[in-house]
């Protein structure tokens, strides 16, 4: 009897990073050319289908290759669309240099692990024109593959800030002047009435544990988004995209 083999690409990790060096794979039409257009992405190897190729900017050459040859190259179930880009990480954003900007929002990550969704709240930083996002450096997912396919080419344009402590780091903010708001589901102040700053950083938890104690304790303000009494709390990343828009009304 034959045994049901799963293919093995011991060369990747199942997030897109390569086991055997420091560079990510990107894929997918809007990750893939937003990587390509940001000249702090430097890149190794571009693949291509033949169809894919005809998205590529003219003159960018890349490595003609079918569909299932992309398949071989990149995590099992990977949506590729045809590209795939073999790339060096991006260069770390600092958060000092950013705090000198004269308003804004941050948003804060406090457990928040799943790649898609940190993807989809760069996506909502990108689209409501955030500063940047900040994590937890030893908590966050590699920045490449899964993350930046769900951040549609945001990963490129958002600064991400990783930082050892986010307790300190909000005292940080706080000395420079930002105003902190955690999103906290057990508080009577709703969001529309705890945004009323030019310098803001809106602090998010992990859906289900929520913001950890010391992280909500050194918050300048909780705040909660009013939902209804069937649904125990919303995902961290639509809870983010109705937090920025929020902001955004007049």
């Amino acid at each position: 009897m034959k045994r049901n083999r799963t293919r093995q690409n011991p060369a990747h990790k199942n997030d897109g990073t390569n086991a055997s060096d420091s560079t990510v794979w990107l894929w997918g039409t809007h990750a893939v050319l937003a990587a390509l257009r940001n000249p702090a992405r430097k890149s190794l190897k571009l693949y291509a289908s033949k169809n894919a190729a005809s998205h590529l900017p003219v003159g960018r050459e890349a490595i003609p290759v079918s569909p299932h040859e992309i398949d071989q190259l990149l995590p099992e179930g990977a949506a590729h669309q045809g590209l795939a880009l073999q790339a060096w990480p991006l260069p770390e954003s600092r958060l000092d240099d950013a705090l000198n900007s004269t308003e804004g929002v941050f948003l804060m990550l406090d457990g928040v692990t799943d790649p898609r969704n940190i993807g989809a709240i760069l996506r909502s930083a990108a689209a409501f024109g955030a500063r940047g996002v900040i994590v937890q450096d030893r908590k966050t997912p590699p920045l490449g593959g899964v993350l930046a396919k769900a951040a549609a080419g945001a990963l490129e344009t958002v600064p991400l800030f990783r930082v050892v402590n986010l307790a300190r780091t909000l005292e940080q903010l706080g000395q420079a002047g930002w105003h902190s708001v955690g999103l906290a589901g057990d508080t009577r102040t709703s969001i529309s009435d705890a945004l009323d700053t030019n310098r803001l950083c809106l602090v998010m938890g992990s859906e289900g544990k929520g913001l950890r104690p010391n992280v909500a304790k050194h918050c300048d303000q909780l705040a909660r988004i009013p939902i209804s009494t069937d649904m125990e709390s919303l995902n961290v990343s639509t809870a983010a995209a109705i937090a920025l828009y929020e902001l955004t009304r007049d």
